[in-house]
């Protein structure tokens, strides 16, 4: 365990080190500003002198001040001990039923995306199952599935969104709607692959015992598509997640991870922003990690677990 371990901390601990120093000449304009109203001796003297200079030269012409970059209440870039404390304070600080919650923006965002997650992969299984068993249907329909995915969720959902309320229906619904329009496609695609992979001999076995279409499906198809479906799922719930979140944008929704987003940018609070986007980032991960769990106990019960 340990082995597996160390690579990952030793990459983390990188990548955290980089963060820390982009913060200071991202808020280093900040920084000394906060500095010069406390009364600190700040060169050059003046917001106009220290915007002709670069970022390098502020912080080499005053560097007892930098640490000030990682504490700033309003920064451009929070350092990651804030971000950690945002969040912390969010999930474990506050009450579920507060707006102030991470968990209670989370599990909003949640019940949207686990709708349109089932929708999307119902509708994908079923698009798939046509398409192998259809000559035309694959000529007619994934064709259209492909040019779908062309189009930006960030245009498509505020029309969605409109037709939708204009019919009367509101609340989680065009949430999941959008999120199902993202985690369709990969449940297509990876479905129409998982059906197809038998190869030649194994069908013509079938054949010879006088199999129906049905019984090679459920017998041979399905079985051999699980490994492809699970992968599907892992990027389709991710997808709905995120479809999730940017249909809680144009909304203006009061809820949700992406109303949490909405309203950092609104109050500049980018720590808030930044939390928010690790809270979903966590949930992401969460709901892959929980379908890898299904997907290990269930191939491991069929003898295809590795």
């Amino acid at each position: 365990m340990g082995h597996r371990a160390g690579p990952v901390v030793a990459v983390v601990a990188v990548l955290v080190a980089i963060w820390y120093a982009a913060c200071l000449p991202m808020n280093v304009g900040n920084t000394l500003l906060q500095a010069e109203r406390a009364g600190a001796v700040v060169t050059p003297e003046g917001p106009a002198a220290r915007r002709q200079m670069g970022s390098v030269a502020l912080m080499a012409a005053n560097p007892s001040l930098l640490p000030g970059a990682w504490s700033l209440e309003r920064p451009r870039l929070p350092a990651p001990h804030q971000v950690a404390v945002a969040l912390w304070d969010g999930v474990a600080g506050q009450s579920v039923t507060s707006a102030r919650s991470l968990v209670y923006h989370a599990w909003v965002t949640l019940s949207a995306t686990l709708l349109g997650f089932a929708i999307g992969t119902g509708l994908g299984i079923l698009l798939a199952v046509g398409i192998v068993h259809s000559r035309v249907m694959e000529m007619s329909v994934m064709p259209w599935a492909i040019v779908s995915q062309t189009v930006p969720i960030i245009a498509i959902a505020p029309m969605i969104i409109v037709v939708l309320y204009s019919v009367g229906v509101q609340g989680i619904v065009p949430k999941a709607v959008i999120s199902a329009y993202l985690s369709f496609f990969p449940v297509v695609v990876g479905m129409v692959t998982g059906f197809r992979s038998p190869d030649a001999m194994q069908l013509d076995l079938l054949r010879t015992y006088a199999a129906t279409r049905a019984q090679i499906f459920g017998k041979l198809r399905l079985p051999a598509s699980l490994p492809y479906l699970f992968a599907s799922l892992k990027i389709g719930v991710a997808a709905s997640l995120v479809g999730a979140i940017v249909a809680e944008l144009p909304t203006g929704a009061q809820a949700g991870l992406g109303a949490r987003l909405l309203a950092g940018s609104y109050y500049g609070q980018n720590i808030q922003i930044w939390a928010a986007l690790f809270a979903a980032a966590l949930l992401a991960a969460g709901l892959v990690g929980l379908i890898g769990l299904v997907e290990r106990g269930l191939l491991a019960r069929m003898g295809m677990g590795q």
